[in-house]
């Protein structure tokens, strides 16, 4: 099955979809649960077109429930505007991927880095508008999990759990072997570590993996304020390690340098 046939077998239950009901995750309705395996649960979520053309793939941990309602919200304004399937879910992808208060940051440290100036735009916000076609916007849990309800932050281990290995492999093992040429960017020291599993097993080439980028979540406000410099060293609390990011940011900045 391909991509855009399996955003199609969804496509009638997101048009008639009511998402003024669905106000946290154990309401989304099961028509659209993809598996389950005690308080583990994915859902689909209109994320599974792949941009063949991409140069950059950031890669989330798994989608939140505000990126689902924004996705799910764009793909019926797409739907019921009448426009392809095709063109439907790509936008509803464009519109969900890492909506919220973490595009700001995410923007900033991917332009800290220099790797605006590796794809040739003045600012990566262009990724999410004139240049969507140079990047892919995914997570190594595509579609979204949740753990008793709440969203999943890496617990249970993905590269320990049947469940979530069984999630990487049907849906982001498929798109990472179809993008080998582009470089993928971990937001999260858990991301990093599926990131090797799926290299440790040559799904990925581990040279293509810049390791170590914060995460920009906002609950991480003071450690994307040092790494972008806009806080001193001086007023940082004791649990932002200085030195490690100082260290990080050098070394991506450096190996940004060395892409082609």
């Amino acid at each position: 099955m391909d991509n855009n046939n399996r955003f199609a077998n969804f496509a009638s239950a997101i048009e008639t979809l009511v998402l003024d009901r669905v106000s946290q995750p154990s309401e989304i309705p099961a028509s659209f649960l993809l598996g389950q395996d005690g308080p583990l649960t994915s859902h689909y979520i209109p994320f599974d077109y792949v941009n063949s053309t991409a140069r950059l793939v950031l890669v989330g941990i798994t989608p939140g429930f505000t990126q689902w309602k924004n996705a799910m919200r764009e793909a019926q304004v797409q739907l019921r505007a009448g426009v392809s399937a095709h063109v439907a879910h790509r936008t509803a992808k464009q519109t969900g991927a890492f909506s919220g208060a973490m595009r700001p940051n995410l923007i900033s440290l991917l332009d800290h880095i220099g790797l605006h100036r590796w794809l040739g735009l003045t600012s990566c916000d262009a990724l999410f508008g004139s240049a969507g076609h140079l990047v892919q916007t995914t997570s190594i849990l595509r579609h979204p999990v949740f753990v008793d309800g709440k969203n999943y932050n890496g617990t249970p281990s993905m590269v320990r759990t049947p469940f979530l290995q069984q999630q990487i492999d049907e849906h982001f093992a498929a798109e990472a072997k179809a993008l080998d040429k582009a470089v993928f960017v971990p937001l999260g020291p858990k991301v990093s570590e599926g990131l090797d599993w799926l290299a440790r097993r040559g799904v990925i080439p581990a040279d293509r993996i810049l390791h170590g980028l914060p995460h920009p979540s906002g609950a991480n406000a003071e450690r994307i304020a040092y790494f972008l410099g806009r806080k001193d060293r001086g007023a940082l609390s004791a649990k932002t390690n200085a030195e490690k990011l100082d260290a990080v940011s050098q070394d991506l900045r450096s190996r940004v340098l060395q892409l082609r």
